[in-house]
């Protein structure tokens, strides 16, 4: 598995609590924005089945509500 980088805009407040339970939880920034993208994947996967490992980027559109 190869590890890409993904930079983001995100305000210097929500920035700032991100980096305070980081460091509450003796991780990096980095590490915690990872923690909550597993756990939003496995939510999402218990919600509405496991997603298939090759998803194309056409497929990378937003589904319609059910």
């Amino acid at each position: 598995m190869s590890v890409k980088s993904v930079s983001i805009r995100i305000e210097e407040e929500m920035l700032n609590k991100i980096a305070y339970i980081a460091d509450y939880e003796g991780r990096s920034v980095n590490s915690q924005v990872l923690v909550l993208i597993r756990e939003n994947i496995k939510s999402f996967e218990e919600a509405n089945g496991t997603i298939d490992g090759s998803i194309t980027p056409a497929a990378n559109v937003k589904p319609t509500r059910k």
